[in-house]
Formats: C-alpha cells, structure tokens, sequence
C-alpha cells in the first residue's frame, strides 16, 4: 500500500499524527489512524456515505465510550 495516496481529514490538525485519513483503492474507500497506519479498513463508497449519513443523524450519540 505504499502507492496509495493518504489525504488527512479537513478537520484535523494537519501538524498532528492522531487523525482520520482516507484513501481510494480501485474499488474500495480506504480509512486508517495516522497513528497507527499499519491497521487499515476498507469500505465501499455507498457504505461510507450511509455511515457519514448515519453519524450526522445523531445515530451513534448514546453509544458510550
């Protein structure tokens, strides 16, 4: 995975290493943890944007931490 070009959240702090950072592969949507970047998920484009959906609509808010 070393061709593929990782692009950090907008709202993150561009100067840290613990941010959200996204990539695309030829068919699937790429997401990792600046630190930790050997760990990697991939989703497809329909399942981030109902996640992003999901996530705006307050469906997660009582998960607890």
């Amino acid at each position: 995975m070393s061709d593929i070009q990782w692009r950090k959240a907008s709202y993150s702090d561009q100067n840290e290493s613990n941010c959200v950072e996204l990539a695309q592969s030829d068919a699937a949507i790429l997401l990792r943890e600046s630190d930790e970047p050997q760990n990697v998920i991939a989703t497809t484009p329909a399942a981030l944007r109902a996640f992003a959906r999901a996530v705006k609509a307050g469906r997660f808010d009582h998960v607890s931490r």
